[in-house]
């Protein structure tokens, strides 16, 4: 039973989340939401901080689970958001709270394996210098993560999977490009 009551525990935080924000959400709000007592909660947490702190963990390492490969950068960007998606409220309740930091490790940890991954599953097959492929995930961990921030910021109005779509769009080739240049650089490098 213990993890019946941890996940309904999540899921009462999750619904009064999408309700109201953070510094609104007590201790008695979730107990009372999910039918639990007061011990059942800190049986499983120390305190709203550390709940918060571990949905928001489990989460990300969930989406890492589910994803051990990405076919392309927007199907990853579109894990990375999936949370969000589903609880537009809730995301900018957390994005806009005390726990901003916490959000936007996880953002940065899901946008680095996301890019981590499709670099590596999608051009396993080039010998691109270690320090160039270095580079070319962090600009795109940058990209991605900066465009998620910046959605989060304006308030999650745009519709950020098409603009995800189209941002592949317009930059089709151009990772090619820049793994091309890395495999000449380094095969001159050989000469």
């Amino acid at each position: 039973m213990p993890g019946f009551t941890k996940q309904a525990i999540r899921n009462s935080f999750i619904k009064l989340l999408n309700e109201k924000p953070i510094a609104q959400i007590t201790v008695k709000d979730i107990v009372e939401d999910c039918g639990i007592n007061r011990n059942s909660f800190y049986y499983h947490y120390q305190d709203l901080p550390s709940m918060i702190e571990e949905i928001i963990f489990e989460d990300a390492n969930e989406i890492i689970k589910r994803h051990p490969t990405v076919d392309s950068l927007e199907e990853g960007l579109d894990a990375a958001i999936s949370f969000a998606l589903k609880n537009k409220r809730a995301a900018l309740h957390l994005y806009n709270s005390s726990s901003r930091d916490l959000y936007e490790r996880y953002l940065w940890r899901v946008c680095e394996h996301v890019v981590e991954t499709y670099i590596n599953t999608a051009f396993s097959d080039r010998l691109i210098g270690k320090r160039d492929k270095g580079i070319i995930i962090r600009y795109y961990k940058w990209i991605c993560f900066g465009a998620i921030v910046d959605w989060l910021s304006g308030g999650m109005k745009d519709d950020i999977q098409a603009i995800f779509c189209r941002m592949g769009q317009l930059k089709k080739g151009m990772l090619e490009e820049m793994i091309r240049r890395s495999i000449c650089d380094e095969k001159n490098k050989e000469r």
